[in-house]
């Protein structure tokens, strides 16, 4: 049987969502169908049970998962000896963050890791932070950059790496809105808002809307990314909250197209950290690098 297969065999048998384990094994949904056919022709088995709603393990895939998780635990372990005795681990090891985590925060922690074991390759890719917990918790990416969320999946893991403050900002050049907030006691029901469509940064503007006493906002737009939250601002369509590092890290011609209103007095401030499968820490590329974001915490 081919190491490939099995992994792929295993991340289906656990998500049991073909799409979903396409995309976190950077396979065609074609490839994906072809490798758990090799496997099916192999054993002489079906392994899985299909509809269209649910896809379910028959009895021979039970007992292929079990086989999987052990022969891969054991392959793991056996090259995690086999590196120790050479110059340092090697393999492919997926990280997700936003783009402005890839700036602010990955960077210390990547030059390390590196330093330490340069002939591990890495696999970045960024997107909206809301999605980085989702994005470990399905195996699409083995660590993430991520906002704490009011409530963590029980088997993610959660380092913090800073408190960051949260801003208010609101559009700096002469426009409509900031004609709104720039009254002595602005109607904040009336001031159109820029939401994010998901996260704890959505979690922190319904508490501000909550204190503002404001049942009914008004809304101009929810997207994706703290990042075109502070380009929509720029552009005048909104105000938006935020963490203030997201507009430190902006390019500047949209940072100087910006202004904060205010920033967050709430005693508990918006916590970033790394997170990871707990189930996956054994694993040796895991563990090596989330043992450098705990040493850096130390460090700190």
């Amino acid at each position: 049987m081919d190491l490939r297969d099995l992994k792929t065999f295993l991340h289906l048998a656990e998500s049991r969502h073909f799409g979903r384990s396409a995309r976190a094994m950077h396979v065609s949904p074609s490839t994906l169908s072809r490798q758990i056919q090799r496997l099916e022709d192999d054993l002489g088995q079906p392994l899985f049970l299909r509809d269209n709603r649910t896809v379910t393990l028959t009895e021979a895939g039970e007992q292929l998962k079990q086989f999987a998780q052990h022969t891969l635990l054991q392959y793991q372990q056996m090259r995690h000896t086999i590196g120790q005795e050479g110059p340092s681990l090697t393999g492919e090891l997926h990280l997700f963050c936003s783009v402005t985590a890839a700036y602010s925060h990955l960077p210390p922690i990547l030059d390390r890791f590196r330093a330490e074991h340069p002939n591990v390759e890495i696999k970045l890719t960024t997107g909206d932070a809301a999605d980085a917990v989702e994005k470990v918790d399905s195996d699409e990416a083995d660590l993430a950059i991520a906002g704490k969320p009011e409530t963590l999946p029980p088997g993610v893991a959660f380092s913090i790496l800073d408190n960051l403050s949260v801003a208010l900002i609101a559009p700096a050049l002469p426009c409509p809105v900031r004609a709104q907030v720039n009254q002595p006691d602005p109607d904040w029901a009336k001031v159109p808002f820029i939401l994010p469509d998901q996260g704890p940064v959505r979690r922190r503007i319904e508490l501000w809307f909550r204190r503002q006493k404001i049942s009914n906002p008004s809304i101009y737009a929810t997207v994706g990314g703290h990042e075109a939250m502070v380009s929509m601002v720029a552009l005048g369509c909104g105000v938006a909250l935020l963490p203030e590092i997201v507009l430190e890290n902006s390019p500047e011609p949209v940072r100087n197209r910006v202004m904060i209103l205010e920033r967050s007095d709430e005693k508990t401030p918006f916590e970033l950290g790394v997170c990871v499968q707990k189930k996956r820490l054994h694993e040796p590329l895991v563990d090596a690098f989330w043992k450098i974001v705990l040493e850096r915490k130390i460090a700190e």
